[in-house]
């Protein structure tokens, strides 16, 4: 079955997961994943992730963090830009997500980085997606 949006089908598993508190997600390997994987444990999100080969396109382990009550760190979630409707920023018009509490993750030029990251490096692109 072909997926028409793995980016949602990411962050939908990784939602699912934490609700269920699971320790770790299975998620269909590629190489944005990994990048948006490597953000999420970079900001804290994650405890870490792992990318496992097989004979198909491999498969990243995401291993999540939750704190002391059993509460998940990612209270929220939500894809911006979708294959149906891309929606894209400049490095002035990236707006900080629930007044610096969360990220948005954005695809630029420079890799896949943090609304922040994309403001001090002045670059804009594609919002992917808010984390917070």
């Amino acid at each position: 079955m072909a997926m028409s949006d793995p980016i949602a089908d990411l962050l939908t598993r990784i939602r699912n997961a934490g609700k269920a508190k699971f320790n770790s997600v299975d998620i269909p390997g590629s190489k944005i994943k990994i990048e948006l994987a490597r953000v999420l444990k970079d900001e804290g999100f994650i405890r870490n992730y792992k990318f496992i080969k097989d004979k198909k396109q491999g498969i990243l382990r995401i291993y999540l963090k939750y704190d002391k009550r059993d509460t998940h760190a990612i209270l929220g979630l939500n894809r911006v830009s979708k294959p149906s409707r891309r929606v894209y920023a400049k490095s002035k018009d990236v707006k900080p997500v629930l007044s610096g509490t969360g990220i948005a993750i954005l695809s630029t030029s420079k890799g896949i980085m943090t609304d922040k990251k994309a403001r001090t490096a002045n670059v804009g692109g594609e919002i992917l997606c808010n984390i917070w």
